[in-house]
């Protein structure tokens, strides 16, 4: 067996380590993210000024702070106010807290690019906000936002190694410690640039198939 491939059978465990990490960051993340962006999409769409413009306001916040900031605040400055959070929740309710907004901006988008003419038929005859929103609106809304919401999802894949600055040992964060104990920087990087795409890739091809087969494709 080469050298190289020695190598790389040496290091694949501990960068596979990091990579569970990183895929469970990004599901967490993603899942949180998804359920607070249509929190903001629904009351950026309320038409209720109460309930918008808050909305508005924290989106436009968190927006406008790099994530590295957001997750150095949840981790060091939080404790000092009696939030005292691990390293890996920290890394998931920063990046979720930081894409929700993207996430909501996305799910606006699909509610607002529903035509209007059925939203004004739904309530000519009646029915309830919530149960438009449920039966008319939200349906379509996410097949339209089926494609950017994909991007976001690869977006947020790709910045779940900023929890490295944290210490959370996902799959960046193993590839620095691995290089620094080795001195094989081309070998190690390359494997975790390989690992990265052995996910993004999949889930590219993945969220491509469902738009075909929502017909949410452009």
């Amino acid at each position: 067996m080469s050298p190289l491939f020695e190598r790389i059978q040496e290091y694949l465990p501990l960068l596979v380590t990091g990579l569970w990490q990183t895929v469970a960051v990004t599901l967490l993340s993603l899942v949180l993210a998804s359920a607070l962006g249509l929190v903001w999409a629904l009351m950026r769409s309320s038409g209720t000024r109460w309930l918008s413009l808050p909305a508005r306001y924290i989106v436009e916040f968190l927006r406008g702070i790099p994530i590295l900031v957001v997750l150095f605040y949840i981790y060091f400055v939080m404790p000092e106010l009696g939030l005292d959070l691990t390293a890996f929740q920290a890394g998931v309710v920063g990046l979720a807290l930081t894409y929700s907004c993207y996430i909501g901006e996305t799910f606006r988008g699909g509610i607002e690019a529903v035509d209007r003419g059925q939203v004004e038929a739904a309530k000519s005859i009646g029915m309830r906000h919530g149960k438009m929103m449920r039966r008319i609106v939200l349906p379509q809304a996410f097949r339209i936002a089926l494609p950017p919401y994909g991007n976001n999802m690869v977006m947020l894949l790709k910045d779940s190694s900023q929890v490295s600055v944290i210490s959370v040992a996902e799959l960046t964060m193993q590839g620095k410690m691995l290089a620094s104990s080795t001195f094989d920087n081309m070998t190690v990087f390359t494997m975790v640039a390989a690992l990265y795409l052995c996910l993004t890739i999949p889930l590219n091809i993945l969220m491509r198939r469902v738009e075909l087969k929502m017909g949410a494709a452009t």
